[in-house]
């Protein structure tokens, strides 16, 4: 993939790191399981040394900071300074754990805890780097860096990964990141740190209307119940087929994007009304599991008019 920007290029990267950290912290959290067959967890522990260490940290150490440097970042009691005592300390508590790894099977209980604490510190540590880059220490970079700055370090990058893995890296470490992640049972997105009444009440405060139909074409959902909505709809909805929610003539269509949706020719339908004094977008999404089987209809309906009226900008302290 191209990426137009450096950070978004070292964003992405991280992105993979953490999804390596997510396999690890399961590993960890079940490291009596774990011992007895390490693989998975010293497989999410190479990417997080040879691609998040070797590959990721050596651009940012070999490029990018050297060049926040020239533009009057200081390294030395700076957020560089500290960057790179971070990577140092995760290089460590990374090739540690590597190289004990082998021996999880013969540890005592208390040598066992001693891993883990060592593999939550490691997961602590890069957690709080990632969040400190991704959102200072990279928009500081962005607001002293030129044009020509962007596409000098684009470049560095391209080249320490085609050095490292060739022509098709890119495509290489997200395979790389796919392995590690395979003997998951089930990747773990974020939804679990959330409870049933949190889910719902952020499903309640979109600033939207969704409605969600079930692979075999039942309304299973909607939000805004016994609220105002721009097209009202009760409970007796649920469970109903799709055709029978739509005015005949517009069935068929339905029909077909639906269908599309199932057999992945297509990846959106929208369409824009004028209704109620106001310019009304709606939106069909198919919804798809990771392992990209289809699971149904997301319909989003909003009233954009508002939007429209915007102009210039509106910044968070304003």
């Amino acid at each position: 993939m191209k990426y137009a920007r450096w950070d978004e290029f070292l964003i992405a990267e991280h992105e993979m790191i953490e999804r390596a950290m997510a396999v690890l912290k399961e590993c960890l959290e079940n490291l009596e399981k774990t011992a007895t067959q390490p693989v998975q967890m010293v497989r999410a522990l190479d990417f997080l040394l040879e691609f998040g260490d070797k590959i990721h940290n050596r651009k940012e150490e070999e490029h990018l900071f050297p060049l926040m440097q020239e533009r009057g970042i200081p390294q030395a009691g700076g957020p560089i300074g500290v960057m790179l005592q971070e990577h140092a300390m995760e290089r460590e508590l990374l090739a540690r754990m590597v190289a004990t790894a082998p021996q999880l099977k013969e540890m005592t209980a208390d040598q066992r805890a001693e891993y883990r604490n060592q593999g939550m510190r490691y997961l602590e540590i890069r957690a709080e780097h990632i969040w400190k880059e991704n959102d200072v220490l990279y928009p500081m970079g962005r607001r002293i860096m030129a044009a020509e700055d962007n596409e000098q370090l684009l470049a560095a990058f391209a080249e320490i990964d085609k050095a490292a893995y060739g022509e098709a890296a890119q495509e290489k470490f997200g395979r790389m990141i796919e392995e590690v992640e395979k003997v998951l049972t089930a990747k773990r997105g974020l939804i679990h740190n959330l409870t049933y009444e949190q889910i719902e009440g952020i499903l309640e405060t979109l600033p939207f209307e969704v409605t969600f139909v079930d692979a075999e074409d039942t309304v299973a959902y909607f939000n805004r119940l016994d609220r105002e909505k721009l097209f009202p709809r009760t409970r007796s909805v649920i469970g109903r087929k799709v055709e029978k929610c739509h005015p005949e003539k517009s069935v068929d269509t339905v029909r077909r994007i639906v269908e599309g949706f199932k057999d992945g020719s297509r990846d959106q339908a929208e369409f824009w009304i004028d209704f109620k004094g106001d310019k009304i977008l709606i939106r069909y999404l198919p919804v798809r599991n990771e392992r990209g089987e289809y699971l149904g209809v997301l319909e989003v309906t909003q009233a954009i008019g508002a939007l429209q009226k915007l102009s210039g900008q509106k910044r968070l302290l304003d």
